[in-house]
């Protein structure tokens, strides 16, 4: 009898599409992009994954693994839809979220406002209590106040708790006391505290982020018990898995517990595809480029490593530029892989603004409407629309004939744009595709350029249903000569996710100088961390040393300096040399970073343990290979406008597997179920033995 085969579901939801790939134990990826659906996200998933495996005849019992990138937790903050939270803290600190920190994105801009603060100030309330930065207890917890904010709780129909006392890092038993004094006489009420999350010093920073925690954590676990009705519905017995942040995964229920770990997870998904890929194919050096249907992301990955970053914004717009500018948002004590955002995306509205010029963006049509073309009510052009006047986008449909377009209606909203700029319906099309090029090229360049990178050292990991559209172009301005374009581009998070590890975070305050002779310190202070880390990886399964890695790192800064680096340990239990090559990585990554070195003292502020859990196959597969392309054979040519120096080209239109015999020259369009490569004059494609599509400047 012949065994069944068995797959690896990853499925990754966007402001337009929801991505769904199945993975065989081959290697195979079967497909489903359909968009996204706002009202409630699970249904775009049961809906699609139910149609994919109907056409490939696969029950849901065969789903061993389901890995999930979800935007629920990132939209609840941004459209301000979390619950009802309230604030309790040490008395004389209710104004924290309001002081926050001294800092703007743009600070020469007088327009400028910070977002509000997600609690009220009439739902802070304020006890007695004290703990010194040395853990002592300075002023006991009054019982009869937290009776009299409970009552208040009660009047104001408070669905969630964040509790954050001042000092809790050194010493959190009055944040467990007062959670269960809560728990217990509230039950209906969830509670947050911020030593749950992230004990480290750092008030503002760990109250917000304890709010930012409460505020969505209802709103996730509503969604997470949703998508398992959904799933069970399916017949998928598989653990639901979420993306992380932090390029890890984990199990629903601990997500759902520490929501804000998981802000940034769709775009961490495809940075650590790209980066997994990258050590597949011996390319070390990668810029990974991901253009959806909002937003454009860009990552450096240097020698295989992608930056970290111990917090990150939400709530301030798109993150234009790195973790250098800070102060537009909510900050969120979360490990975060560096990413730089910008508001330009497939679906990014093209308008005239104050000055009579066109604007792209930062507004997105999303799913619904959509671009015109999509005929769903949208009346304003996008990115899209002006790709398909421009030629590079098959005028019949998109995804392989399930999405029709209606070219003449994005033909007629983008000449009625020019007309009130006095352009053309070509000059203004390929205005808005230019504009929105410029746009993204500042998130390439916040992250090389403008840190000392060469992007020239660099190769373009081109990711997205639009990232392969706009590469080239992006490359040439930025003077990129090498473009990689993976094998289900288009739905590549959500195949990314599938090569994570299971992961876990562990952190406790550590604030003190660093000496040669600290190394006895770093380890009593960590133990604790990787027992419960080794504990934590054993529960999941992980259980044997060989499935097991720990590694133990510090935030360490300069004296009175704000900012801190993430530092890993090379070996644990830490020896004097080991923190002496400590010190030499903390000033190389200072120097990379910031650009200079001091001679000051160095402190420590926290030790973190990150725990990953290792499977005994390859999370990589060797080849990939797209099993259900519907492609939809078009025309074999067509016209597609390259600017004023190439004009309209008579393009062939092929397919990914016509590059297999040989190198083709631009101009060039490869179409795909889930994207279009546009290869423009001076550029050449080739096919390599791992199925990615390799563009090259001549």
């Amino acid at each position: 009898m012949a065994t069944e085969e068995h797959y690896r579901a990853g499925v990754d939801i966007g402001g337009t599409f929801t991505d769904i790939v199945l993975v065989s134990n081959s290697g195979t990826v079967y497909s489903k992009k359909l968009l996204s659906t706002p009202h409630d996200y699970s249904a775009a998933i049961e809906s699609g994954l139910r149609e994919l495996l109907s056409e490939l005849s696969v029950r849901g019992a065969q789903i061993g693994e389901f890995v999930h990138a979800t935007t629920v937790a990132t939209n609840a903050i941004i459209e301000r839809k979390g619950v009802r939270v309230a604030l309790v803290t040490t008395r004389g600190f209710g104004d924290v979220l309001e002081l926050g920190r001294f800092r703007a994105p743009r600070p020469y801009d007088m327009g400028f406002r910070k977002p509000e603060p997600l609690v009220p100030r009439r739902l802070r309330f304020e006890v007695p209590e004290r703990v010194s930065s040395k853990g002592e207890v300075v002023e006991a917890l009054d019982s009869a106040a937290l009776e009299s904010v409970a009552q208040a709780l009660e009047r104001e129909n408070i669905n969630a708790l964040a509790i954050c006392f001042i000092n809790s890092y050194a010493n959190d038993a009055h944040e467990a006391q007062a959670a269960a004094f809560f728990r217990r006489r509230l039950p209906a009420v969830s509670v947050t505290t911020s030593t749950s999350l992230m004990p480290q010093i750092g008030e503002y920073e760990r109250t917000s982020s304890t709010v930012i925690n409460a505020y969505i954590r209802p709103v996730v676990q509503s969604y997470v018990n949703a998508l398992n009705a959904r799933l069970e519905a399916l017949e998928v017995a598989a653990p639901l898995m979420i993306m992380q942040s932090s390029g890890g995964i984990a199990p629903a229920p601990t997500v759902a517990e520490r929501s804000l770990t998981i802000i940034e997870s769709g775009p961490a998904a495809g940075v650590l595809g790209g980066q997994r890929l990258g050590e597949q194919i011996g390319i070390a050096d990668l810029i990974v480029f991901d253009m959806g249907g909002t937003t454009a992301k860009a990552t450096i990955i240097e020698n295989h490593a992608f930056g970290m970053s111990p917090e990150c914004e939400v709530g301030g717009g798109a993150l234009m530029g790195n973790r250098m500018i800070k102060g537009a948002g909510y900050p969120v004590q979360a490990p975060t892989i560096d990413i730089a955002e910008v508001g330009a995306g497939g679906g990014s509205i093209a308008m005239v603004d104050e000055a009579s010029g066109i604007k792209v963006g930062p507004r997105s049509a999303g799913a619904d409407p959509g671009p015109v073309c999509y005929d769903h009510g949208g009346t304003q052009p996008t990115v899209t629309d002006a790709n398909l006047a421009l030629g590079y986008l098959n005028p019949a449909a998109l995804v392989g004939g399930e999405l029709a377009l209606n070219a003449d209606k994005a033909r007629q909203a983008i000449r009625t744009l020019g007309a009130r700029v006095g352009l053309d319906a070509t000059e203004t099309a390929y205005g808005i595709h230019a504009i929105a090029n410029a746009t993204m090229l500042r998130a390439l360049r916040s992250v090389s350029s403008e840190r000392g990178q060469d992007p020239a050292k660099f190769a373009l990991l081109a990711i997205g249903g639009n990232g392969p559209v706009h590469a080239a172009t992006l490359a040439d301005s930025a003077g990129m000569n090498r473009i990689v374009v993976p094998p289900v581009a288009g739905l590549f998070s959500a195949l990314g996710m599938l090569f994570a590890d299971v992961e876990h975070h562990l952190a406790k305050g550590f604030y003190r100088r660093l000496t040669t002779g600290s190394a006895d310190d770093i380890n009593a202070a960590a133990l604790s961390l990787v027992e419960g880390a080794r504990k934590l990886l054993a529960e999941e399964g992980y259980a044997a040393a060989h499935q097991q890695r720990i590694t133990v790192s510090l935030d360490m800064q300069y004296r009175a300096q704000s900012s801190t680096l993430t530092i890993p340990l090379s070996q644990y239990p830490a020896t004097a040399d080991t923190v002496a090559t400590l010190f030499r990585s903390f000033e190389e990554e200072h120097r990379r970073t910031f650009g200079y070195v001091t001679g000051e003292i160095v402190q420590s502020v926290a030790i973190k343990a990150t725990a990953q859990g290792l499977s005994a196959t390859p999370r990589t597969p060797t080849r990939i290979t797209h099993g259900n392309t519907r492609a939809r054979r078009g025309e074999p040519a067509r016209r597609a406008y390259f600017g004023e120096q190439h004009g309209w080209c008579d393009t062939p239109v092929i397919e990914r597997a016509d590059l297999d015999a040989q190198p083709r020259s631009g101009p060039l369009i490869v179409e795909e179920y889930d994207t279009t490569i546009i290869v423009r004059p001076g550029w050449t494609a080739r096919l390599d033995r791992w199925n990615n599509v390799h563009l090259e400047r001549a």
